[in-house]
C-alpha cells in the first residue's frame, strides 16, 4: 500500500530556542534534537527547511558582550560575526549524520524583486533535488529597517509559501496557545486546532526574549500568513523537537485530505541514503496506529490559498502608498476586473510606476444634485470605509494618479499628454485580501476526528467561527491582532530576528 506523500515542512526557531539567554551558550542538546528530527524526515522522503535566529546570540558569546546593543551598526556587527560560526556549528551537526546542508541569507529586497524571488524559489527547488537541508536566516549584516522581515517569523511564514509547504513549525516555549493565562488561571484551555483566526481568543501575550524581536503576537501574524498560502502552522514546545514526528504523523491521519492531497509544484524526492540515529524511532509512513499527540496549537490552512505572483504582491512587497477608490470600484476587483482612473478617489504618496501599493476602499461623497438640495444615489458599500483591501502594482506615479484620478481612461491622452495604460493597475497585478465570510469551518476535519477519538482523550479547547470573533472586515495575514486576550505567559524566551 502506498504510503503518504512526501510533504514540504518549515521548522522556525527563535535564538531563546537554540541558544541561552544567560550564557549565550548554545543549547547542544536541543540542537542535537532537532538535527536527528531533521534528518528522520529527509529521511522520510519531506522536503525540509530550517529557519534559524540565534546570529546576534552567537555573536554575543563570541564577543564576551553581555546584553544585545541598541545600535544598529553594533548589531550588524555582532550578527556577521555571529552568523558564520552559528551555520558551523549546523554544519557539524548535521555532518555527524552526513545529512548536507545549505545556508540562504534573505531580505526583504530580495524577495520585493520579482526575479530574485523566482531565482530563490528555484535554488531551494534545486538544494530539495539534491537532498540538501537549508537553512535560511534573515540578512542582518545588510538588512536596515526598510527592508527588514521585521522577526524570523514572518520570514518563515513567507519562506513556507515560496516553496509550496504543506507544514510550518513555529517552535517557542510553550507547548501551545491557551485560552487564559495558565499560571493565572486554573481554568484556562489549551486551544488545539484553529479554524478562523478572526475567532481567535486566546492568550498571545508572550513578549520576546532579551535577545530577540519576536513574541506569540507575531506567530499568530505568521500564522495568518501562512494559512492564507495554503500552510498548516503549528505552534509546540521547541525544547522537545522530536515531538514534530508524532505531530505530524497525528496531522496525517486526521487530517489527510486536505493536507496531503496537495498538490504542489515542487517535485517530491526521494529519500536521501542517510544513515539512522540511534534515537530515531520507525519511520512515519510505516506507523498506522493513532496516539495521542503531544500538546500543540494547528492552525487549519485556506481551503483556497493564494499562492505565487498573488502571495508575492500581497506579501513579498512593501507598499510606497496608498490608493483610495470607491465601493463601486472594489466591487468591480472582486469581479476581477482592472483598477480604472474613474474609480480612484484619492491618493497617498510618493510613489513611482511599477511600485506597490495599498488598496483603501473609502466612500466617495455624493455629489449635490442640480438644485444643490438632494444628494445623488451612491453606490452601497460593500466593505467598511477605510478598509485595506489589498495591494497592486500602480501603472502611473501618484503625481500622475492625482491628475487622472476620477476621469475616464479616454481622457488620460488629454490630461497626461501621454498614455501608459488604461488602468491605474492591471488585473494580473492586483491581489485582494480574503473577505472574512469566505473563510469555511472545517467539517470534514472534524469528522474525522470524531472517527478516531477513541485512540486518545481529548482535552483540547476547539476554536470555530461560529464562537464570537474579532470583527474585521478582510482577512489580512499582516494585519493588527485583534480581539486577544493579553495576559502574561512568560516574560523571559521567545523567538527573535537574528
Amino acid at each position: 500500500m502506498k504510503g503518504p506523500r512526501p510533504l514540504g515542512i518549515v521548522i522556525k526557531l527563535g535564538t531563546s530556542s537554540i541558544i541561552d539567554a544567560t550564557s549565550h551558550e548554545p543549547l547542544i542538546a536541543t540542537l542535537s534534537l532537532i538535527v536527528e528530527t531533521a534528518v528522520r524526515l529527509r529521511k522520510d522522503g519531506h522536503r525540509v527547511v530550517i529557519v534559524s535566529s540565534g546570529a546576534i546570540g552567537v555573536g554575543l558569546r563570541r564577543m564576551d558582550v553581555e546584553n544585545r546593543p541598541k545600535h544598529l551598526a553594533q548589531l550588524q556587527a555582532l550578527a556577521a560575526i555571529g552568523q558564520c560560526r552559528l551555520i558551523g556549528l549546523w554544519d557539524s551537526l548535521f555532518s555527524h549524520l552526513r545529512q548536507p546542508i545549505a545556508q540562504i541569507l534573505l531580505t526583504r529586497n530580495d524577495i520585493a524583486d520579482r526575479t530574485q524571488y523566482l531565482r530563490a524559489q528555484n535554488t531551494f527547488a534545486e538544494l530539495f533535488d539534491m537532498g540538501v537541508i537549508p537553512i535560511v536566516n534573515e540578512n542582518d549584516t545588510l538588512a536596515v529597517e526598510e527592508i527588514r522581515f521585521g522577526d524570523n517569523d514572518t520570514l518563515s511564514a513567507i519562506t513556507a509559501a515560496m516553496i509550496h509547504a504543506d507544514l510550518l513549525f513555529l517552535m517557542t516555549d510553550v507547548d501551545c496557545l491557551y485560552t487564559k493565562n495558565p499560571r493565572q488561571h486554573p481554568d484556562a484551555e489549551p486551544i488545539e486546532v484553529v479554524d478562523d483566526i478572526n475567532a481567535l481568543e486566546a492568550d498571545i501575550s508572550t513578549p520576546g526574549s532579551a535577545l530577540g524581536t519576536g513574541g506569540m503576537s507575531t506567530k499568530i501574524v505568521a500564522a495568518r500568513l501562512a494559512t492564507s498560502a495554503g500552510v498548516t502552522t503549528v505552534i509546540t514546545r521547541s525544547s522537545t523537537p522530536d515531538n514534530l514526528v508524532q505531530i505530524l504523523a497525528h496531522i496525517q491521519a486526521t487530517q489527510g485530505n486536505s493536507l496531503l492531497q496537495k498538490s504542489s509544484s515542487f517535485a517530491s524526492i526521494p529519500a536521501a541514503a542517510v544513515p539512522s540515529a540511534s534515537s530515531m524511532a520507525p519511520s512515519l509512513s510505516g506507523s498506522t496506529t493513532l496516539t495521542k499527540p503531544p500538546l500543540h496549537t494547528r492552525f487549519l490552512p485556506w481551503p483556497e490559498p493564494v499562492r505565487d505572483r498573488s502571495f508575492w504582491i500581497l506579501h513579498g512587497l512593501a507598499p510606497h502608498g496608498t490608493v483610495f477608490v470607491d465601493q463601486g470600484a472594489y466591487q468591480a476587483l472582486v469581479e476581477r476586473a482592472g483598477l480604472l482612473p474613474v474609480g480612484v478617489v484619492d491618493v497617498e504618496g510618493p510613489f513611482s510606476e511599477n511600485d506597490a501599493v495599498r488598496i483603501v476602499v473609502v466612500d466617495r461623497k455624493p455629489a449635490a444634485s442640480a438644485d444643490g438640495t438632494t444628494p445623488a444615489i451612491t453606490t452601497p458599500s460593500v466593505v467598511a470605509s477605510g478598509t485595506e483591501v489589498g495591494r497592486a502594482l500602480v501603472k502611473y506615479s501618484s503625481t500622475e494618479i492625482a491628475r487622472i484620478m476620477g476621469h475616464r481612461s479616454r481622457d488620460i491622452q488629454g490630461i497626461l499628454g501621454y498614455v501608459t495604460s488604461e488602468y491605474v493597475a492591471q488585473r494580473e497585478y492586483i491581489s485582494l485580501f480574503r473577505r472574512k465570510d469566505s473563510r469555511p469551518a472545517s467539517p470534514s476535519l472534524r469528522d474525522k476526528e470524531r472517527d478516531v477519538a477513541h485512540h486518545h482523550q481529548n482535552h483540547h479547547q476547539r476554536v470555530s467561527p461560529n464562537q464570537k470573533a474579532a470583527t474585521v472586515a478582510v482577512e489580512s495575514p499582516l494585519h493588527k491582532v485583534e480581539g486577544l486576550a493579553l495576559n502574561s505567559e512568560s516574560s523571559s524566551r521567545d523567538e527573535p530576528s537574528a
